[in-house]
């Protein structure tokens, strides 16, 4: 059992930090968007930074796992 409490928490803490470093990425983006788009606090800005933003992370994504599956 103690194994497994540790184990959660090593997940719980790493989890924890993507969540911190997603954030600051998220803070990075909206400042070059709003260096070349202007202020975000409309609502078609913040649509065209959603779609922004989810086309980078599926590219990345699949850019990942590509490099991924050639490690194996």
């Amino acid at each position: 059992m103690k194994k497994e409490v540790i184990e959660k928490m090593a997940l719980l803490i790493t989890t924890a930090f993507g969540l911190v470093a997603a954030l600051a990425w998220n803070g990075a983006i909206q400042a070059i968007f709003a260096e070349f788009f202007g202020a975000s606090d409309t609502i078609i800005a913040s649509i065209i930074y959603a779609v922004i933003v989810t086309i980078i992370a599926v590219l990345a994504t699949v850019w990942i796992g590509k490099i991924a599956e050639k490690t194996k």
